[in-house]
């Protein structure tokens, strides 16, 4: 049984890695020792393969951190009644949970779980642009990649396993620049791994069938075992 592997990202400590084989969902590694998500078994016969298992995709935990993020942002820099308080709860919230919808839907609908996929990452890139409006209204600056506070970041991004607490430091940090600008680097981060994600997911879709073509393997093999 072929597998097709995909790297996404690699560096020192960590190696990000979408590996797609049959029906099985994106599986990703964080670090070189720890499997995320484990593929489904090859002796799997019927027609809904493994799924679920959001709380260990990467795109998940950065997700949280990033939702967790907001609600601290939001409660410090912006006022009780403000509207663009919920405005970009709404858009953390949206971002995680249809990671979690999109997990939980792949079993039995690869289109779904693509949809799903999609509206997190653009649900991310909405609140990105609140991130980006506050500096700019704020006239603060945006940091690009060689920004020795952007260079910065992405070393401690490489820790395996982050937390909230890993970027604490960076988010709640008495500046409100490096604020704003962890979070954008945050969101990038999630959005360019569900961007691969998206294309890994076509890729198999266009390789395997969605479920009906499952249904109908899974028939034939049912017959031919009698």
């Amino acid at each position: 049984m072929k597998l097709k592997e995909l790297v996404i990202f690699l560096s020192k400590n960590c190696i990000f890695v979408v590996f797609f084989q049959n029906d099985t969902s994106v599986c990703l590694f964080t670090d070189k020792n720890h499997l995320i998500m484990k593929k489904e078994d090859k002796n799997y016969r019927g027609f809904i393969p493994t799924h679920g298992g959001y709380a260990n995709l990467i795109t998940y935990q950065k997700s949280e951190i990033i939702y967790d993020g907001t609600i601290y942002f939001t409660r410090r820099f912006y006022r009780k009644y403000d509207r663009t308080i919920d405005q970009m709860v709404q858009a953390a919230r949206s971002g995680k949970q249809n990671i979690v919808e999109a997990s939980m839907a792949s079993g039995t609908s690869k289109e779904m779980e693509i949809k799903l996929t999609n509206v997190a990452r653009a649900s991310l890139e909405e609140l990105k642009i609140d991130y980006q409006d506050f500096l700019r209204t704020n006239n603060l600056v945006l940091w690009d990649k060689n920004h020795r506070y952007y260079k910065r970041f992405s070393e401690i991004n490489q820790t395996p396993r982050a937390t909230y607490e890993t970027f604490r430091k960076a988010i709640e940090n008495k500046e409100p620049e490096i604020c704003a600008n962890s979070m954008i680097c945050l969101i990038n981060i999630v959005s360019y791994l569900l961007s691969h994600q998206i294309r890994s997911l076509e890729q198999a879709f266009l390789a395997e069938g969605g479920l009906r073509e499952r249904m109908y393997r899974a028939r034939l093999e049912s017959r031919k075992r009698g």
